[in-house]
């Protein structure tokens, strides 16, 4: 037996404490659960100094909303925060099953549509309406399609990336010397083609994708010291990124899968990874300026594009600003509770 709408109002059950409110979405189908109320307040001069707030004061709340039974091992958050930066639009925290990252494509894609639909931004423009996002590696430009008061598709505008080291030999256990290339694109990544472990990114089970990932990303962390001329929150490996190995231009798509924070699958292409990955092939002499690339995520088959539009500077490193273009969908809206007496309310994780 059903119940009707009209039977059965949708309601919160008897609760006590705050309720979080959140909207729902994905991007290439890597989740992104936007916290729109019920947090408290993030202090901090900074997005930077409010990312360290968050982690040091409020971390049991990021729990709650990405761990089980609200959410899983691969969930992935997003926080709104205001911004020192008079001309971004908003302020965004990224949280995950380890932490809180300094960059995230997909999230920024959502943001984008999210922003423009929930009236982040004051005047909507056709056919693009941009939407600056201060995110803690720095602000990112989205533009987003917008066309009789619907949202679409979104592009942006990376900050300065750049190849840190490239031909690194690191030991991983398990798999003896491999040499890893290192980029950053708001967050740093190693990268391997998965051939070097007889893996496919796109046929191989994820399983052991994961493992030789989560390997690579140990010695890399444990071997490689990375710094970075803005701030040493920034300097810190993220994850590791395997590959087809079709770096060369190509207007064929190349695949990757990207494993991050503590062993977590992105199903999308990876958005920050995809501007790591462009500024590599850049310094490779393999991408040229304006040329497009089209990027596949091994594990879902979804699709980015990815080209490097213009050459900067971050510090002594030569960069290049990344566009990013993909769509984001929203999948619905919830506000979670906890109930005392629930052993389980702070949330956990099966590994």
């Amino acid at each position: 037996m059903s119940l009707s709408s009209s039977e059965m109002e949708l309601r919160l059950p008897p609760h006590e404490g705050v309720e979080l409110s959140v909207v729902d979405m994905h991007t290439g189908g890597e989740p992104l659960r936007i916290v729109v109320a019920g947090y408290p307040e993030v202090r901090g001069d900074s997005v930077l100094s409010k990312r360290r707030y968050a982690r040091e004061h409020l971390d049991h709340l990021r729990k709650v909303l990405m761990f089980e039974p609200r959410g899983h091992y691969d969930m992935y958050g997003a926080l709104i925060v205001d911004s020192e930066t008079p001309e971004a639009d908003l302020g965004v925290l990224f949280m995950h099953n380890e932490g809180y990252s300094t960059m995230c494509g997909h999230a920024v894609i959502a943001l984008g549509r999210f922003a423009v639909d929930y009236k982040q931004v004051k005047e909507p423009r056709s056919p693009e309406t941009q939407v600056n996002i201060h995110c803690p590696c720095g602000l990112v430009k989205a533009f987003v399609e917008y066309s009789a008061g619907k949202t679409g598709a979104v592009r942006f505008l990376s900050v300065p990336a750049f190849a840190f080291a490239t031909d690194v030999t690191v030991t991983v256990e398990g798999f003896g010397e491999v040499t890893v290339d290192i980029s950053y694109g708001g967050a740093f990544y190693a990268f391997v083609d998965a051939e070097r472990f007889g893996l496919d990114v796109k046929q191989s089970r994820t399983r052991v994708l994961v493992d030789a990932a989560t390997a690579v990303t140990r010695a890399v962390k444990s071997q490689v010291k990375l710094h970075h001329p803005v701030s040493d929150d920034l300097a810190f490996l993220y994850g590791t990124i395997l590959t087809d190995g079709r770096d060369q231009f190509s207007p064929e798509p190349t695949a990757n899968i990207c494993v991050f924070a503590e062993a977590q699958v992105d199903r999308s292409p990876t958005g920050s990874g995809v501007t790591a990955r462009v500024a590599l092939q850049y310094h490779k002499g393999l991408i040229q300026l304006n040329q497009t690339r089209t990027f596949q995520s091994g594990a879902t088959g979804s699709q980015f594009t990815g080209k490097a539009v213009e050459e900067t500077r971050c510090g002594d490193f030569r960069a290049v600003v990344v566009e990013v273009a993909g769509r984001a969908f929203y999948t619905g809206v919830s506000r979670f509770v906890q109930e005392p007496q629930d052993e389980l309310t702070h949330g956990f994780l099966l590994k």
